[in-house]
């Protein structure tokens, strides 16, 4: 059975400390990468590397510098620098204020712009050297469903997600002669334990019915898709975004799930 080897690969993760960002740092780290966390905020990431070092796994942390682009070549650079290599980079961290559309305000949009999308356009132009020069290199992201289909007081969020999904087409593309590969992975519904209101039994129920498969996911079902995604087997993969949703997306609306499986 074949196992994706990521020894002597060196990862940077951001927004790694928890849910989907640590799953993909552990299964990363187990794979035998050395990975650095960039985190916002630093406890959480600091908290898994120590867990992840206590394994015998290679981990570091880093902060989190801002979506700027001369704050973030400066992160990606140093990083290399002391590790004396860059092989993948994961932009993993995201978000943004949910407001409708009415309410939205130019803090906002700037907010799910920023963190989305200006920063994955700068970490990719800031690792492209490194990666030139080993003749190998994995540019992913964590996107979303919500580049796909709509949700309520997240058109901005969306939009964000969406351009997200048209630059990684375009970076393949221009990537696609230097043994760079650039892709992503288009979350569905995931369950965050412990956090927020998507962590509660009651939650993850009421929205699971209007799942084909039934369930919400874990953060695990993303982490070994980004492990594939930048594994050396997907030497022939990119410009392609992977959509983990449980097959909330198939369906035209949540009615034909209650109809075909008989739910009331």
């Amino acid at each position: 059975m074949m196992a994706f080897d990521l020894s002597g690969r060196v990862a940077i993760i951001t927004g790694g400390g928890r849910g989907i960002g640590a799953a993909i740092a552990t299964r990363f780290a187990e794979a035998g990468a050395r990975v650095i966390i960039a985190n916002r905020t630093p406890e959480p990431a600091e908290e898994l590397a120590a867990t992840l070092s206590e394994h015998g796994l290679t981990v570091g942390t880093t902060a989190w510098p801002g979506t700027g682009r001369t704050e973030i070549r400066e992160m990606v650079d140093r990083i290399a620098d002391e590790e004396g290599r860059l092989d993948i980079l994961v932009h993993n961290a995201g978000g943004c204020p949910w407001a409708n559309i009415e309410e939205l305000d130019e803090t906002k949009l700037t907010e799910a712009l920023d963190i989305n999308l200006q920063a994955f356009v700068w970490l990719t132009q800031a690792a492209i050297p490194h990666m030139k020069r080993n003749g190998f290199g994995r540019l992913l992201v964590t996107s979303s469903v919500s580049s796909r289909v709509a949700m309520a007081g997240g058109a901005h969020y969306s939009a964000a997600k969406a351009g997200v999904n048209a630059f990684v087409r375009g970076a393949a593309f221009e990537l696609a002669r230097t043994g760079i590969t650039v892709n992503g992975v288009e979350p569905g519904f995931i369950a965050k334990p412990g956090r927020g209101t998507l962590s509660t039994p009651e939650k993850q129920a009421a929205i699971g019915r209007y799942i084909p498969m039934g369930h919400m996911g874990e953060a695990d079902d993303i982490a070994y898709a980004m492990l594939y995604l930048a594994s050396p087997e997907a030497k022939y993969t990119t410009g392609q975004t992977i959509v983990v949703d449980g097959g909330s997306t198939l369906p035209e609306t949540g009615y034909a799930i209650e109809d075909y499986w008989g739910l009331s």
